[in-house]
């Protein structure tokens, strides 16, 4: 069955940079109607969307897919017009070259990322490698215009269209908005179906300035299982080296076994595999040594720990405008996540 490309190119392009996910919040409680049991969000605006188990002894199983999207802010509007700006997650300064922004001021303002034309650089400069420091954002207005919309604060997204290619996707922010559109997808599948225990889909907040969300969440919830939904890094491309690709797109959905912030627990990742197995869904096992999710924070911010492991989705290009994944794989996420959440009770888990 073909995924929902229509559903995943409205997520992908709704705005949300760390700490402003309001619109793409509002978005995601729109797809959640009658979903769930329980919908209801905290302070800081995760959305906890619960559905409730019927085993005996009802354990509780968070599932983790942050909303946000790397972007700016505001920092600095010059007597020109042109706006400076502050990173909200990380940046390779090169992949800024040519690309258009959206300022989020009192109306949405367009704005490209703009450098020194190589034509007026120095010999040395050319050579030199790209600073954030060297872009600036320009508006084409003046800067009572920049002034009127735009103020200190504002946040920034990428701007950049949603398309297929082939048996794939390609944008801006598949980061996680994969997973939001997994975790979607998973509680659909598990409407009117019994599972054994409560589930708690979280959508979070801020983890790409450090797994903010995740953290005050797990705290809330307390689980007892968890599972990080998120990207990782696909680097099957050409110069590199079969143990540097850490996962390959179209070779399956992926379970993490470990990434910079978390060792998932051995336990968890037996039964992830042998799930996968089970169900004839196509899997990779995946080691991140740079980089951590949601996972991080599911696992630890819980009274004694979390049996935590984490479904990764296999995405090339990661944190530039042309992230692209394999619709075999993301389907395959879905399938086993479903599988994951509705078999815990059938697991041994004692060391």
């Amino acid at each position: 069955m073909p995924i929902n490309t229509a559903l995943l190119n409205k997520i992908c392009t709704t705005p949300g940079a760390p700490g402003f996910e309001k619109k793409i919040r509002e978005l995601v409680l729109k797809e959640l109607k009658g979903l769930t049991d329980h919908v209801e969000l905290d302070n800081m605006g995760n959305i906890y969307a619960v559905k409730y188990g019927t085993a005996k002894d009802r354990k509780k199983v968070m599932v983790g897919a942050h909303m946000d999207e790397i972007g700016f802010m505001v920092t600095h509007i010059d007597d020109k017009g042109f706006i400076r700006f502050h990173t909200l997650g990380g940046f390779d300064p090169k992949t800024l070259t040519a690309q258009r922004v959206i300022i989020h001021g009192k109306k949405d303002v367009i704005g490209v990322m703009a450098s020194k034309p190589i034509h007026v650089m120095t010999a040395a400069e050319r050579e030199k490698v790209a600073k954030l420091s060297d872009y600036f954002i320009d508006t084409g207005l003046s800067a009572e215009e920049v002034k009127e919309l735009v103020e200190i604060g504002n946040p920034i997204t990428r701007e950049r269209e949603f398309i297929e290619m082939g048996n794939c996707v390609n944008g801006k922010s598949l980061d996680n908005r994969l997973a939001v559109f997994i975790l979607i997808e998973t509680l659909k599948k598990l409407k009117g179906k019994k599972v054994p225990y409560d589930i708690y889909g979280v959508f979070t907040v801020q983890e790409e300035v450090g797994i903010r969300g995740a953290n005050v969440s797990a705290l809330r919830i307390n689980p007892d299982f968890g599972f990080g939904l998120d990207t990782t890094i696909a680097f099957d491309l050409p110069g590199a080296a079969a143990h540097e690709m850490i996962t390959k797109l179209g070779e399956g959905t992926a379970i993490k076994i470990m990434d910079a912030s978390t060792i998932c627990d051995y336990r968890m990742v037996e039964y992830m595999k042998k799930t996968a197995t089970k169900h004839k869904i196509k899997w990779q096992p995946e080691i991140l040594t740079a980089g951590g999710t949601d996972t991080a924070g599911i696992q630890r911010m819980t009274e004694g720990g979390s049996i935590a492991g984490a479904v990764s989705i296999p995405t090339r290009h990661l944190h530039q405008v042309i992230e692209m994944a394999h619709k075999e794989d993301i389907q395959g996420s879905i399938d086993l996540l479903v599988a994951c959440v509705s078999e815990l009770d059938k697991h041994d888990w004692k060391f």
